[in-house]
């Protein structure tokens, strides 16, 4: 697959170069197009939980995509067995393992890199992974704060690698086809969108420090975020949960709604103000005697939660937050943390809600509806996907990579940032404790550096975001 691909692009350069380099192709850069019928070799950092998800679906693509995993990353080697048993069994292909991720990139069969690690590392892992000429699959959200997702963008359009933001719901054909009625004019003018996050979550609990796994390594995945002596409940899947490597559940979930409102709103720009209030309730303030502390039940992510029991959690678990762009038109997104009534037609609890001059619109999973004015029964909508949706965004990635245009992408980094902007507004708005002005031509807050502190974060070396990308 290598000598024939270096052929093609020797015999193409030697006979056409000239007009390579009219359509504004260096050497370097062709190197990243793939041929139609070119295997794609992908390493996969972060391979648990949603790092599974990836796997599946790498792995479903082998036959119709021509994609093979052949390197699995993570900081885990605990997570090794599992992972490689997995891509095995679907693909017959044993991958690789390694929890280095710089010898991933280093890599030169490796054509592309799917990351699924905490939120405090995608900035730096995607720039690292361009930097080597790796195209990337990157979770959501796209970055940890917002200076460095900029740096995210100028690394792609640097090195002229294609770059995919995780929100799936941009391949959903039934997504895409309520988009499109939105910007047809089918609620006449829209002045609001809501997004939902209706997502209650029990406590996550206490532990004391302690010393790490053997098997993890602590240092790597600890990586940007300042030192701090290793925690159970700060690292798998809790991380979520802490300014330093997480976002809370408005940079968990919220992504996928933000950039669905952004999407139909129209509006390829920053919010000129937001304000977020909230805080962390229905949880005890004080620690539980251990003969009153609640028993562990297994949650999603793999780890134990504790009803009512306090917890070390950082982020709110209820927030309430309210954008306006400057010609008037607001988005509000709101997290609930707790037990709660849903809004919507089918009580939705993850979703989205648009308001029109003549009517609303609801999007819930892969399903959406549309209501004239105060009319009870929809005038349109999406047929049920009864679980299976279509669209892949796995594929789309590939197909990119294949075109070698980012306008293949149905989430290329471009849109990734601004909508995984949404959520990180939102929580410096909830940390100062007041409405904020924001000069999105700039990126920063009007006269405000307290604010502008969070816009950015001190690195611990060597893990910097450098200026220069």
């Amino acid at each position: 697959m290598t000598k024939r691909r270096d052929f093609i692009k020797k015999s193409v350069m030697g006979t056409a170069g000239i007009a390579i380099g009219g359509m504004g192709f260096s050497s370097k850069s062709y190197d990243s197009i793939i041929g139609a019928n070119d295997r794609i070799n992908l390493g996969v950092i972060g391979i648990r939980n949603q790092g599974t998800v990836h796997l599946n679906n790498w792995c479903s693509l082998k036959d119709s995509h021509n994609v093979v995993v052949k390197t699995l990353c993570d900081t885990d080697e605990l997570l090794f067995p599992s992972g490689s048993k997995l891509v095995s069994e679907k693909t017959g292909v044993k991958p690789l393992t390694e929890w280095d991720m710089r010898k991933v990139f280093d890599d030169k069969e490796i054509d592309a890199v799917s990351i699924a690690i905490p939120n405090h590392w995608h900035a730096l892992a995607t720039i690292w992974a361009c930097q080597a000429g790796k195209h990337v699959y990157i979770e959501k959200p796209a970055s940890h704060n917002i200076w460095e997702g900029r740096k995210m963008i100028e690394a792609a359009r640097k090195y002229n690698l294609r770059v995919q933001v995780g929100l799936n719901n941009r391949s959903s054909e039934n997504v895409r086809e309520a988009i499109k009625f939105l910007h047809d004019g089918g609620l006449g003018e829209l002045y609001m969108a809501r997004a939902l996050c209706f997502k209650a979550r029990d406590s996550y609990g206490m532990a004391k420090d302690s010393e790490p796994p053997t098997s993890f390594h602590y240092d790597r995945w600890l990586g940007p975020a300042q030192w701090r002596p290793y925690n159970e409940k700060r690292s798998h899947y809790c991380w979520h949960w802490y300014w330093d490597t997480g976002n809370g559940d408005a940079g968990n979930t919220g992504p996928h709604q933000l950039d669905i409102a952004r999407w139909g709103l129209s509006k390829n720009e920053h919010p000129v103000s937001v304000y977020s209030t909230g805080g962390l309730y229905g949880l005890n303030k004080e620690e539980s005697s251990p003969e009153k502390k609640t028993p562990g039940v297994l949650a999603y992510g793999g780890v134990e939660t504790y009803g009512h029991d306090k917890t070390s959690q950082e982020t709110p678990n209820t927030q309430t937050c309210a954008y306006k762009y400057s010609d008037g038109t607001m988005l509000e997104f709101e997290v609930r943390g707790r037990f709660t009534n849903h809004e919507g037609d089918k009580g939705q609890e993850v979703g989205n809600l648009f308001y029109g001059t003549e009517g609303y619109l609801e999007i819930y999973g892969d399903t959406w509806k549309a209501f004239r004015h105060r009319e009870k029964e929809p005038f349109a909508g999406s047929k049920e996907s009864k679980g299976n949706p279509k669209g892949n965004h796995f594929a789309n990635f590939i197909d990119a990579i294949r075109s070698g245009k980012d306008e293949t992408m149905h989430a290329d980094i471009n849109e990734g940032f601004y909508s995984s902007s949404l959520p990180l507004l939102a929580n410096i708005s909830y940390r100062v404790g007041r409405s904020l002005k924001f000069m999105g031509d700039y990126e920063k807050f009007a006269n405000d550096p307290e604010a502008d502190a969070f816009l950015t974060r001190v690195y611990r070396k060597p893990y910097v975001v450098p200026d220069e990308v």
